[in-house]
């Protein structure tokens, strides 16, 4: 089984100079599409686990989605503008700002960001 690790060098392994030539000409203006259509088979997925509880099809949806965004943050780490360890620390920054009431036995063990 692959880790999420082995997934990003892939990732920047095919943006690199001898990697895949569609996936280096990206820029996040030419994937808006991409991951509209991608957003939309996730509901799709969704629709098809509730209709009949096969869930193989959301699991390949998610990873499709998951591509999407680490394709962006890969990019914008390219242009020194972020990183995905950046994109993940804010999310979990938000979900600790927004759920202290929920998150409050793991508080103490999460390290913040000042």
């Amino acid at each position: 089984m692959h880790t999420y690790e082995e997934f990003l060098e892939v990732i920047k392994e095919l943006r690199s100079e001898h990697g895949c030539p569609w996936d280096r000409e990206q820029t996040h203006a030419s994937l808006k599409q991409c991951m509209l259509e991608e957003a939309y088979e996730v509901i799709e997925g969704i629709e098809d686990y509730e209709a009949t509880g096969d869930y193989k099809n959301l699991r390949e949806e998610l990873g499709d989605v998951l591509l999407q965004v680490v394709l962006h943050a890969r990019i914008a780490e390219e242009e020194n503008r972020f990183t995905m360890e950046d994109i993940v620390d804010e999310i979990c920054e938000k979900m600790i700002r927004r759920h202290p009431h929920v998150l409050v036995t793991l508080l103490p063990k999460i390290p913040r960001n000042p």
